[in-house]
């Protein structure tokens, strides 16, 4: 299925080699808020990148800045290698927004088919679309169903799909599955690899950081308007907290500390240690608190996460 006019037209097998979507510098201000900062990141083609950050961070301003729904006081976006406009100039971008966006008296169908016409779909190429979508979504059985009537997962399916009728070669999500449950969200990511597999990039924030350590390739972590770190996990964990792990020994009752050993907060019957080869200091270590006179009732080894990488960064005070 093809769409646009010529000109907005991109052939995907030119682009093959190229960042998919580029951010350099981008400031945007309200009032006398800074929202974003010489905020930037890149998404690589066919690649999905989360963007994370604290309330406040930037998050939303940014995509919306990338989309063309808010217009930044200086900066460049980028895609496929064109500079993109303020507004307009945007036909190859998919946004599915955090805020649901359908009408709510009109069925499935029929609200696939006006947002269709937004993207300019008309007569046997918007019929083609909406069937896509509705089978894609898993909603074909509803149709005709009423989009009031629908979960709360039903309806952030269907809002995603208004997004990408027209197959856009970038995808912008906004807290794509948020309000959702666990079999919702594992439908929308299902939609989100086929979309990935037919070549396109998808960005997505979310506050899920769980989301964004399992389903995404690598991750943007931005703060104070700008971004703080990018990379893939591992490199995250690398650059901020290292690679050590935590052991965590419960005892029977508890014992002397031994060398080595912290307890946690106040219960003296658990000692943690930092360890770098688990199978090689494990021994050591059990047959130091043995050595104390501890019995080890149970242990649990704690690796590095995105949430300390989170943490590590943006800090544990509350955002509103």
């Amino acid at each position: 299925m093809t769409t646009g006019t010529e000109a907005e037209a991109v052939d995907r097998d030119a682009v093959s080699a190229q960042t998919a979507l580029r951010v350099r510098d981008v400031v945007k201000r309200f009032g006398t808020t800074i929202a974003l900062n010489r905020a930037g990141l890149e998404l690589r083609r066919g690649e999905r990148l989360a963007l994370l950050g604290p309330n406040g961070a930037g998050k939303t301003t940014l995509v919306r800045c990338i989309c063309g729904r808010a217009v930044p006081e200086s900066g460049e976006i980028e895609m496929f290698g064109r500079r993109l406009p303020p507004s307009g100039g945007r036909h190859q971008l998919g946004f599915g927004p955090q805020e649901i966006a359908l009408y709510p008296d009109l069925t499935a169908r029929e609200n696939l088919g006006a947002f269709g016409r937004f993207h300019g779909l008309r007569g046997g190429e918007l019929d083609e679309a909406v069937t896509w979508a509705l089978e894609w979504t898993g909603l074909a059985d509803r149709a005709s169903g009423l989009t009031r009537t629908f979960s709360s997962g039903m309806k952030r399916r269907v809002n995603i799909a208004c997004g990408v009728l027209h197959r856009p070669l970038v995808l912008l999500l906004d807290e794509p599955t948020v309000g959702v449950d666990p079999q919702s969200r594992d439908r929308i990511f299902a939609m989100l690899d086929e979309l990935r597999r037919q070549g396109t990039s998808i960005l997505l924030t979310t506050h899920q950081l769980e989301e964004a350590e399992q389903q995404c390739d690598r991750i943007v972590i931005i703060d104070d308007g700008h971004a703080i770190a990018e990379g893939t996990l591992t490199e995250l964990i690398a650059s901020t907290v290292g690679a050590t792990r935590r052991v965590i020994f419960t005892l029977a009752e508890a014992c002397p500390e031994p060398d080595g050993f912290t307890t946690a907060g106040d219960d003296r019957r658990r000692l943690v240690a930092e360890v770098e080869d688990v199978a090689l200091e494990l021994p050591g270590l059990l047959a130091r608190v043995r050595e104390a006179g501890g019995l080890v009732c149970d242990l649990d080894v704690h690796q590095p996460s995105l949430h300390s990488v989170f943490i590590h960064l943006t800090g544990r005070e509350l955002r509103e």
